[in-house]
């Protein structure tokens, strides 16, 4: 992926320095996997963490008291390549929802992509890097400890920049979803809904921010003009495929379990990935009312 020249953000805070702290989780996020979790403890978090936490394993246990927010974080270093490339990332998807909301009328609000290391307080509670990347609506911060990124190179054998770009384009899929009011409808039906129900709603919100991957890979190509290189598409996928809830049940129970998936199969998450990457279009990307996923 050649991202050489390509302008940054002015909306990706560091805190890697201010991390730290006890475990809690509060409110809502909604997040990639939680793969480090589920690889090391066998368990799988969904998008309310602790309450997926609990019905996989049945301890009961409740959410935590949401945490002070901290001192405002500063600007990575100019020198960090790695920072400096999540920061390219990020504008290249501005640039894209950004267009896209226009054309249909509404205004996009930029998210803020926080850096941390360990542990933060968040919008929606302490998160933790153990949990993987991930979005909390409560304050519209992407959340990202980029050893995340070694994991899905030495554990989950997704190597290449395409591939981080990928969980970035996710979780800000999750922050198109939370402006256009999806995150809202979703909880409330899910307040009503049983256990299976609530992990269905759960599947199709993740899948549909595969697809606005997808759709911001394809869009963002087009507008700005990088480039992807050959293998880049392969391990996106492969990034995709070794998170979906199929995989990671079998590598930490030893089998799979449909009905307590809440992000989706491996099968399920390339294409709907591949859906919004093949056409780029936004419209194709609806798995609410898509009968078969």
């Amino acid at each position: 992926m050649k991202m050489d020249g390509q302008e940054g953000s002015s909306n990706v805070e560091d805190a890697r320095s201010s991390g730290g702290g006890g475990f809690g989780f509060g409110g809502r996020s909604i997040g990639i996997g939680t793969v480090v979790i589920a690889l090391v403890g066998g368990m799988i978090f969904g998008v309310n963490p602790l309450t997926i936490l609990s019905m996989l394993t049945g301890d009961g246990g409740a959410a935590h008291t949401q945490m002070a927010p901290p001192a405002p974080a500063g600007k990575p270093p100019a020198d960090d390549s790695q920072a400096t490339f999540v920061s390219q990332v990020l504008r290249s998807t501005e640039v894209v929802w950004a267009d896209a909301f226009t054309q249909a009328g509404k205004t996009y609000r930029n998210p803020k992509l926080t850096l941390f290391r360990g542990s933060y307080p968040t919008g929606c509670g302490r998160g933790e890097s153990a949990m993987g990347p991930f979005y909390c609506p409560n304050d519209q911060h992407v959340y990202l400890d980029m050893n995340f990124f070694d994991t899905m190179r030495s554990q989950l054998g997704a190597p290449g920049q395409f591939a981080q770009a990928y969980v970035i384009g996710h979780e800000v899929g999750h922050h198109v979803q939370n402006l256009l009011g999806l995150t809202d409808k979703v909880d409330a039906q899910r307040q009503r809904g049983t256990a299976a129900q609530v992990n269905g709603m759960s599947v199709r919100l993740e899948l549909q921010a595969d697809c606005f991957a997808g759709v911001w890979a394809k869009r963002s190509q087009t507008a700005q003009g990088w480039r992807l290189e050959p293998g880049d598409i392969e391990t996106a996928l492969n990034a995709a495929s070794k998170i979906g809830d199929d995989a990671m049940q079998r590598k930490s129970r030893g089998q799979v379990v449909p009905e307590s998936f809440t992000h989706g199969s491996s099968a399920q998450r390339v294409a709907w990935f591949k859906r919004g990457l093949d056409g780029g279009d936004i419209n194709r990307c609806d798995t609410f009312d898509a009968g078969k996923l």
